[in-house]
């Protein structure tokens, strides 16, 4: 069982290796959803933790969409992560249709090495996550999906995440479901135990006043933490 804790600067990363997140996600832009952090903060982060540290790998917040300027910017980004030492890479494109971009995607997946990928929740805009998680799961570097369901919150969303879990288990290489967006401390355990994930990610249900911009919430750190740490 796994909790992913989001982090946007080197304190964020320490708190949350200290009070028990498993991995981070290091992004800057929290309140946009995030985009690439810069070289410097991702080499002191993984300098700073024995965790591992999953980087985002977005160019801008405008869309998940990408021009060939920014799958340029995405293949220099993903070199550079690369040998800062990260652990794997967060990123997802989609076409104007809003199906998955693969021809981008085979693109980036030739650079990210032994990089662990994970789709993030430009699944979520998919019309048919069913057949996108087909398509994802024909790549072994994709390790995981980020999704909140479909839905704006994934809490909102227990039966998508359950069908998901249940599909991942079918296809042809482990793809893991991380489930995410909108997850607070309060509703953590019913949710692991109602849809069987086991991986969730944490952003602003960690910080104080559930604020974006707070720092991270030490208390509900560590709260998640032994909550997870329930379903080892």
């Amino acid at each position: 069982m796994i909790l992913e804790v989001i982090a946007t600067s080197v304190l964020d990363a320490k708190l949350a290796q200290e009070h028990g997140a498993h991995r981070i996600e290091l992004i800057s832009g929290i309140v946009e959803g995030g985009v690439t952090p810069s070289y410097g903060l991702i080499e002191q982060v993984v300098k700073a933790v024995d965790i591992p540290v999953n980087v985002m790998l977005r160019p801008h917040a405008n869309s998940f969409h990408y021009d060939s300027d920014d799958v340029a910017v995405m293949l220099s980004d993903v070199k550079t992560i690369r040998e800062l030492g990260a652990a794997g890479i967060v990123m997802g494109m989609l076409k104007q249709n809003n199906q998955i971009d693969t021809t981008a995607l085979e693109l980036l997946l030739n650079e990210t090495g032994e990089l662990a990928v994970t789709f993030h929740r430009a699944f979520d805009e998919l019309e048919d996550q069913h057949a996108g998680l087909q398509v994802l799961a024909r790549y072994p570097s994709i390790r995981r999906i980020l999704t909140s369901g479909g839905k704006p919150s994934v809490l909102d969303a227990k039966p998508e995440i359950v069908e998901l879990i249940k599909l991942c288990a079918g296809e042809g290489h482990p793809i893991d479901i991380l489930a995410g967006s909108g997850l607070n401390v309060e509703a953590l355990d019913d949710f692991i135990r109602l849809t069987g994930a086991k991986e969730v990610h944490m952003g602003t249900g960690v910080r104080v006043n559930g604020r974006a911009l707070e720092p991270l919430d030490q208390k509900k750190l560590q709260m998640a933490a032994a909550i997870v740490n329930q379903y080892k």
